[in-house]
């Protein structure tokens, strides 16, 4: 169940967060953005990890700033995989990655319980 609440919270997030930024992040519809946060679940799941052991030499030079990066790369990714969503460049996806994941953090600390 929480993870239901998760990917709504993530779509709902990031439908709101691609208005707020308009012309440079667009979601078509919440559809597209509900695909977008199963989409982008499923790379944290699978090539996040990856990233974040393959560039460990950098994070640890970067005091962790590199870790924005990877985060910013999995969004540009799932922008990439699903059609309903355009993000315009690294930069926004940059934006757009710190915003979702404050925005995220904040709601799934305020409607899921910790049990």
């Amino acid at each position: 169940m929480n993870t239901l609440i998760k990917l709504l919270i993530t779509a709902t997030s990031a439908f709101l967060l691609a208005k707020l930024l308009y012309p440079h992040v667009n979601v078509d519809g919440f559809m597209s953005a509900l695909i977008f946060a199963i989409v982008l679940a499923i790379l944290n799941l699978v090539v996040k990890p990856i990233l974040s052991i393959l560039s460990l030499p950098v994070t640890i030079l970067t005091l962790g700033l590199f870790t924005l990066v990877i985060n910013t790369l999995i969004v540009l990714l799932a922008d990439w995989f699903t059609d309903g969503i355009t993000i315009e460049g690294f930069w926004w996806a940059l934006i757009f990655s710190v915003a979702l994941s404050i925005i995220t953090s904040v709601l799934e600390s305020i409607f899921i319980s910790k049990e």
